[in-house]
């Protein structure tokens, strides 16, 4: 009952108008009065941001804001992947037989998530890790590997709330919001794919490096609101490292796993 009231209650808000309105209200200069109050509401560490409070224009200004050259080191090594956000890591495992995972409880299968056979073919016996970054993470997404960009494609109109409510009670957000998939070629001819998946009611997800080459740390895009993150691997290419715990929080820049 639980799960059909929360489900009727975001579709009646989950609109055209609704969600323009929002981004309206987050981007317009009135905004600007809140953020930082914003900041202390979410325990934002404004040190590492890269400008003054009040240089920014609007709430959204601030929301995508980036952080000081020096504030998320980069591990180096050439076969660790980093954590390409600042985020909690909701879920990571192996992906089942029928190239199913699961979140909050809720099976997820990889033809729902990409929308390609040739993809669930590739990834059905590897591994996957979801990040879910709240209200107060920094929102830049960076490369976690050197690749090139062999694959990218957009699924799903809307975008349903991915927080614990969301991914609890939701019509499976993950697989079912707007997303960008990215597939990376990488060192030894193998493959990851990067799945951006949007939230808020907004499909608010910007590139930044355009190109076909990634390199690990740089920065690819960003969201413009709350959001998640799902990696895929294949099938013995890497193990996942010692800080990868469900409700752990990882920072940009932290390896996550290694490959084998």
């Amino acid at each position: 009952m639980k799960e059909k009231i929360y489900q009727y209650l975001i579709e009646l808000t989950n609109g055209k108008y609704s969600s323009l309105m929002l981004k309206k209200l987050v981007s317009s200069s009135f905004s600007k009065k809140f953020i930082r109050e914003y900041s202390k509401v979410y325990g934002i560490d404004v040190s590492e941001v890269s400008r003054e409070l009040h240089s920014f224009e609007s709430l959204q200004d601030f929301f995508t804001r980036q952080l000081k050259e020096d504030a998320r080191p980069i591990n180096q090594h050439d076969k660790t992947f980093i954590s390409p956000v600042d985020a909690k890591i909701e879920s990571f495992g192996e992906i089942e037989d029928g190239a199913v995972f699961s979140v909050k409880g809720k099976p997820y299968t990889l033809f729902d998530l990409l929308g390609k056979e040739q993809m669930v073919e590739k990834y059905k016996k590897g591994k996957y890790i979801v990040f879910y970054l709240s209200p107060a993470n920094y929102h830049r997404i960076h490369s976690p590997l050197d690749g090139t960009v062999i694959r990218q494609y957009f699924l799903g109109n809307k975008s349903y709330p991915v927080n614990q409510l969301g991914l609890t009670y939701g019509k499976k957000p993950i697989s079912h919001n707007y997303r960008m998939i990215n597939e990376i070629q990488i060192q030894n001819n193998k493959y990851f794919t990067l799945v951006k998946v949007g939230a808020m009611f907004v499909n608010s997800i910007t590139l930044t490096n355009v190109s076909t080459s990634w390199k690990k740390g740089e920065e690819i895009g960003y969201f413009g609101f709350g959001s998640t993150v799902v990696m895929l691997f294949e099938e013995n290419v890497v193990t996942f490292t010692n800080n990868v715990q469900k409700g752990h929080a990882v920072k940009m820049g932290e390896p996550i796993a290694t490959m084998l």
